[in-house]
């Protein structure tokens, strides 16, 4: 597994290199550039701003500009930000723990109510409680993540005032003490609910299909007539198969909700990297932009990898050569 591991990671090398020309040709052709919208004849020098491009090597080919930038990124120089005057590894460093809580929150949530619902729906289908479970997920399914989070911010922090709607922890609370953690969690819990609502669903759609379909198969049927109880035959039998797939998906998770937290960290002003990504776009900061926009990509790559060593390790009778 190893080989197998260093040989993916290698392959990642010249695909990173593929997006990183992509990366900066698209940033390259967005209208305008950092300085644009400061150009202001009342308070801003139209000699300066030139000044500042030239500087910042803005005015030479393009191919320069790309060689320059991708040899100070794998030096590990991610360039200042224009917009906060700062290095981009800093400010990404400040945003990137909250995205951190955020994702693990939402992951754990995600998992408990799957598998308590996929588990309950698969042991008793064709229900009320199945089907009610089963009208649940379909809404969360059917229901834009972003629409679902506008209205339950109005529900739930303006008229019953019980989720705060912004932000990521309660300014007036010292930093460190165990008021702040719980004023962390109180804050994350609901954009973690809605970064999670589609993957709940159907991760609990396609355990309780899977658990269904198991519980037909022969190996299922052999367990029942050597009198082995139902609870061990669904929870260490049925659940060991039908939990392999849905355990892969991990991989895929940590992409997608670092990604779906663009939306969700913009709608409810939560300060991690996605609402830093989408105001990254809005001023043409290029070198946030591309820095996260590169992180996004090695971890989608990465998190192809992390899939496949789940899978061999949740399964011992695939081996990965």
């Amino acid at each position: 597994m190893l080989k197998y591991s260093l040989r993916r990671l290698l392959g990642m090398i010249p695909m990173l290199l593929l997006i990183s020309i992509v990366v900066f040709t698209l940033a390259k052709l967005m209208p305008g550039d950092s300085f644009s919208g400061e150009i202001d004849p009342t308070n801003t020098d139209p000699q300066y701003i030139a000044d500042m491009r030239e500087k910042l090597g803005y005015n030479d080919p393009v191919y320069v500009q790309y060689f320059r930038w991708i040899s100070d990124f794998v030096q590990g120089d991610f360039g200042k930000s224009t917009r906060y005057k700062m290095p981009v590894s800093d400010v990404i460093g400040e945003r990137i723990p909250n995205t951190i809580f955020l994702g693990a929150i939402t992951l754990l949530l995600t998992y408990i109510f799957a598998f308590i619902m996929g588990m309950y729906a698969g042991r008793k289908p064709y229900t009320i409680g199945d089907h009610i479970i089963g009208g649940v997920n379909y809404l969360g399914l059917s229901i834009p993540s972003f629409v679902a989070a506008v209205f339950c911010i109005y529900f739930f922090s303006f008229q019953l005032n019980i989720f705060p709607s912004n932000g990521s922890v309660d300014i007036t609370i010292t930093d460190g003490t165990f008021e702040y953690w719980l004023s962390k969690i109180h804050h994350v819990i609901l954009p973690a609910l809605m970064l999670g609502l589609l993957s709940t669903a159907s991760y609990t759609q396609f355990l309780r299909n899977d658990i269904i379909e198991s519980s037909r198969k022969d190996f299922v049927r052999t367990a029942r007539a050597k009198g082995t109880k139902e609870s061990k035959i669904y929870n260490v039998h049925i659940l060991r198969n039908s939990i392999i797939p849905l355990v892969t998906f991990l991989g895929f998770d940590i992409v997608s909700i670092i990604s779906g937290a663009i939306i969700t960290e913009t709608i409810f002003t939560y300060p991690g990297i996605g609402q830093l990504f989408f105001d990254s776009v809005n001023n043409n900061d290029y070198p946030v932009l591309m820095t996260l926009t590169m992180m996004f990509s090695f971890l989608t790559l990465f998190g192809n990898l992390i899939a496949d060593i789940l899978y061999g390790v949740v399964d011992p009778r695939i081996r990965l050569e």
